[in-house]
């Protein structure tokens, strides 16, 4: 796991040239990544959203691409599509920009849903279905999406089938008064993303998403997150809880959290940091709880208070 600590070290060190204060969203981007899921950034417009997902694919050594989600988007746009050579007299593929092993697809929510399902296939499988032909992708494959919460006009929500898909959904957050002053001066001359250099390759990346599948877990330790997905099913603010890919996410995440901190096992505590990020978007609310401004991760913080935490003695 030693491995595992000193890339996430290397990347979060090289990502915070850029992002001032975050280090949190950027632990649950690598997370993410070592686990070969995906990230939904969702936050109001100018916290660095973008900026996050530029920074990380900077850091590595991978094809990065970046699809700007319009309203009048097609699926090939994403997929690619046959163009007629006329010197061959024969149609060649041209892949589209989801064949890059970084796809930063933003503002998800402005485009169709026929062209968000686009994705699906690439995210859930690691491979695209263009002109009947199915072609791999290559890894580490990641799709990075953002989405603005607050302006609904002209937008198209993600189903609860799509966002499932995500790994893990979290918010930047607005910065501090100190760390908004650190940015003011650190884009004095030239925006640092600019100067930013790969610090790991893809290959390190790989091997880390090998090694993460590798940290034990205990069987109470499973156990206890598995109640805490059971108690959102039954929670009488939600009419829809986590499903089981919920706990193998929460799981699978665990593992990630641990490895990047260097540890071999998965604590409680590792569970307890992952539960928002992984459940919150896989949740739906009642109507009436939604009257009374109950928030799915105000659930999910009670449901994990409520849980009993497993000790050596039980």
């Amino acid at each position: 796991m030693s491995d595992v600590m000193a890339t996430a070290k290397r990347i979060i060190a090289n990502v915070e040239k850029v992002i001032v204060g975050k280090r949190r969203q950027v632990v649950l981007s690598l997370v993410s990544w070592f686990c070969e899921g995906h990230i939904l950034l969702e936050d109001v417009p100018g916290v660095a959203k973008t900026v996050l997902a530029r920074a990380l694919a900077a850091s590595v050594g991978c094809r990065f691409k970046r699809i700007q989600c319009t309203p009048d988007l097609l699926p090939s746009d994403v997929t690619g599509a046959s163009i007629f050579n006329q010197k061959t007299s024969e149609f060649e593929f041209r892949p589209g920009p989801i064949f890059a092993q970084i796809v930063l697809a933003d503002e998800i929510n402005r485009t169709t849903p026929r062209t968000q399902a686009a994705l699906l296939e690439a995210m859930a499988e690691g491979r695209v279905t263009a002109d009947g032909v199915t072609r791999p992708l290559t890894p580490p494959f990641l799709v990075i999406a953002t989405q603005n919460p607050i302006d609904h006009e002209g937008t198209f929500p993600l189903p609860e089938a799509q966002l499932d898909r995500f790994l893990v959904r979290f918010s930047l957050g607005y910065p501090s008064m100190e760390e908004e002053l650190r940015i003011l001066d650190m884009l004095r001359r030239e925006h640092p993303l600019n100067q930013l250099q790969p610090v790991v390759t893809a290959e390190q990346i790989s091997d880390c998403q090998k090694a993460v599948r590798e940290v034990h877990v205990d069987e109470k330790v499973r156990r206890y997150l598995t109640e805490i997905v059971h108690a959102t099913r039954d929670h009488e603010d939600l009419s829809l809880g986590g499903s089981p890919r919920a706990s193998i996410a929460l799981f699978r995440t665990s593992q990630a959290l641990a490895a990047c901190q260097g540890r071999p096992f998965v604590q409680p505590d590792d569970v307890k940091t992952m539960a928002g990020p992984v459940l919150t978007h896989r949740m739906i609310l009642r109507p009436e709880s939604r009257l009374r401004k109950v928030t799915a991760a105000e659930v999910v913080e009670q449901v994990v208070a409520d849980v009993p935490v497993p000790t050596l003695s039980q």
